[in-house]
């Protein structure tokens, strides 16, 4: 085939393709990229090259980065292969890109590609299920499990006198009648199984979070702009609600939702008033979707249960944050992703799977 043309949706994470197959990427993003990476892969720009070198028609390809459906459409004529993530490709896009061979989605949902046409013309569809958006999952059920647990609260507290200076009366029980389980008598201890989960964005990470907690027998809830199709529905076993319903029925709510314009503030003191009294509060995406004096006047006032938070208000966070007051509230330095295997192993199969496309 003649030299391929790339044409990718501009995304923080897309853009290591930039690094791996643009000749003309600049220095200063490679530096930025090599940075970016080098707590976990201090050779990530050898590695670029490596990806580049084992490919048969992504070695000499040119590539296009797109910002909006307009740059997407004056460029599908030209294009072999898009790889896209919000933009859509519907019937009139596809009819403008001739030589198409592949659609490559930056993820594992494609409703906004469609699917008939592209069978139809013999253009792959291409997807990856992100594993950094799996490691999302994970980070947002083991808060749920340490607020659940009082982790942060009871973590080596394992003497009389540890366990006194962190608040709490620990007493042996009397052995010759009763089991000796939780003599630290730490209260307000809870368990997943059949409790509710309310998750608010169905999206990607949202399903990789309804599938894990399905093996905790918990029950899911969810709400968002449009409800799942259905088979979907039933595969999750999820169920829709209006977002104050949700709130109001939910254990452990699980705010995953993209800081936009039209999610900043989603839940704020008006809503949250619906909040089940005790419910936890997590949230591994971004801290804009939520009001954050709404947040701390819900846990001054003990209707908040717990609340968790990967990604802060502000980053780096300060030292003298209100929230670091508060036993039941966990903050992690915006580590929910990590680490950066999890995106390595994503562009290797995404590199492999297009360069394979285009041989067809």
């Amino acid at each position: 085939m003649t030299q391929a043309h790339i044409v990718i949706e501009d995304d923080v994470f897309t853009r290591v393709l930039d690094v791996v197959l643009n000749p003309e990427c600049t220095q200063e993003r490679k530096l930025a990229f090599a940075d970016f990476f080098a707590h976990d892969m201090p050779d990530f720009l050898q590695w670029a090259q490596t990806q580049k070198n084992q490919t048969k028609h992504l070695k000499d390809c040119t590539v296009k980065f797109v910002h909006s459906q307009e740059e997407l459409l004056s460029e599908l004529p030209r294009a072999h292969a898009a790889i896209v993530e919000s933009l859509h490709l519907g019937a009139k896009d596809l009819a403008q890109a001739p030589h198409l061979k592949a659609v490559q989605k930056y993820g594992f949902l494609t409703k906004n590609i469609d699917t008939p046409t592209c069978l139809a013309k013999g253009i792959q569809i291409l997807r990856v299920r992100r594993r950094a958006n799996i490691a999302c999952a994970e980070q947002a059920m083991m808060m749920i499990l340490a607020l659940a647990k009082r982790l942060s609260e009871v973590n080596k507290l394992t003497s009389t006198q540890r366990l006194i200076q962190g608040g709490f009366h620990p007493k042996p029980f009397d052995r010759k009648h009763t089991p000796s389980s939780n003599w630290a008598r730490i209260p307000n201890i809870q368990t997943l199984y059949g409790k509710n989960i309310g998750i608010i964005g169905m999206g990607e990470i949202g399903q990789e979070i309804a599938k894990r907690a399905l093996s905790f027998e918990m029950n899911v809830l969810y709400t968002q702009r449009s409800q799942l199709a259905p088979e979907v529905e039933e595969a999750l076993s999820a169920k829709y609600l209006g977002l104050n319903e949700l709130l109001a029925q939910s254990d452990w709510v699980i705010a995953q939702l993209p800081a936009t314009p039209e999610t900043n503030h989603l839940l704020n003191a008006q809503n949250l008033k619906h909040l089940k009294r005790g419910a936890g509060i997590i949230n591994v995406s971004r801290a804009q979707c939520m009001e954050r004096q709404a947040i701390l006047d819900l846990l001054e006032n003990g209707q908040l249960g717990g609340f968790a938070l990967d990604t802060l208000w502000q980053e780096p966070g300060e030292d003298d944050d209100e929230l670091l007051s508060y036993p039941n509230v966990i903050l992690t330095p915006h580590l929910a992703g990590s680490p950066r295997a999890n995106g390595i192993a994503d562009f290797e199969e995404m590199i492999r799977d297009l360069d394979d496309s285009l041989s067809n």
